[in-house]
């Protein structure tokens, strides 16, 4: 779903007048829609990487449980490092796989070595994913460094790490700035919207009337 599509123009005033007008009493309600609703723009784009999300959600918010609790600081190191080995892989499987591959199989042709065989993979690039596993491995090193105390509440930190708005154009929060906000009720201030509308109109007007339209005159030029 593109933020300057019709689907948007939709799917963002139906969630924000459910999330002041109706579940305005409970920020847990608010977490439970905002987590429903970011699973539903990303799922739009592909479902099957809804999983990624999930898993590395998941993760993170056991791993932060276990850092908190860790007895001594060898231990603290090792729940960290499997936060930063699992994101970091991930990662890096999906972005840079097939550039090691091709890379390895360039040089074997370089010394001589004819290979016979396709080791690549037919790997789709997940939208947005060095922007979840950043602010997801965030909330790890910052239980780490004793900047955030974790939270017993999946869904919020779910909500957290999912939040749409920012999901697949960043930019990429720290959780011991965003998450506090998203464990506590909010108060709907008009002259905020009022503002936050603003820049939204202006930010489409940018991007759909000014950037759209040079557009082909950039593409062009390469």
């Amino acid at each position: 779903m593109l933020f300057n599509s019709i689907d948007y123009l939709i799917f963002l005033p139906t969630v924000f007048i459910l999330y002041w007008f109706l579940l305005n009493k409970s920020y847990k309600a608010q977490n439970f829609l905002i987590l429903i609703a970011s699973y539903i723009f990303y799922g739009l784009w592909d479902w099957r990487f809804l999983t990624l999300i999930l898993f590395s959600t998941i993760i993170d918010y056991f791993v932060g449980q276990y850092i908190y609790n860790a007895s001594n600081v060898k231990n603290r190191k090792i729940y960290l490092g499997i936060s930063i080995f699992f994101n970091i892989g991930l990662l890096g499987f999906f972005k840079y796989f097939n550039f090691f591959i091709e890379s390895w199989i360039d040089f074997l042709l370089l010394i001589g070595y004819q290979n016979n065989y396709n080791w690549t993979l037919e790997i789709i690039l997940p939208v947005g994913i060095s922007f979840y596993t950043f602010q997801t491995m965030s909330y790890s090193l910052d239980i780490y460094f004793k900047k955030l105390k974790p939270t017993n509440d999946f869904i919020s930190f779910a909500a957290f790490v999912s939040f749409f708005p920012q999901l697949v154009a960043g930019p990429i929060e720290r959780a011991s700035n965003f998450l506090p906000q998203i464990l506590k009720p909010r108060i709907f201030y008009y002259q905020r919207g009022l503002q936050g509308l603003r820049l939204i109109l202006w930010g489409l007007f940018k991007k759909a009337v000014i950037a759209d339209s040079l557009a082909w005159r950039v593409e062009y030029s390469f």
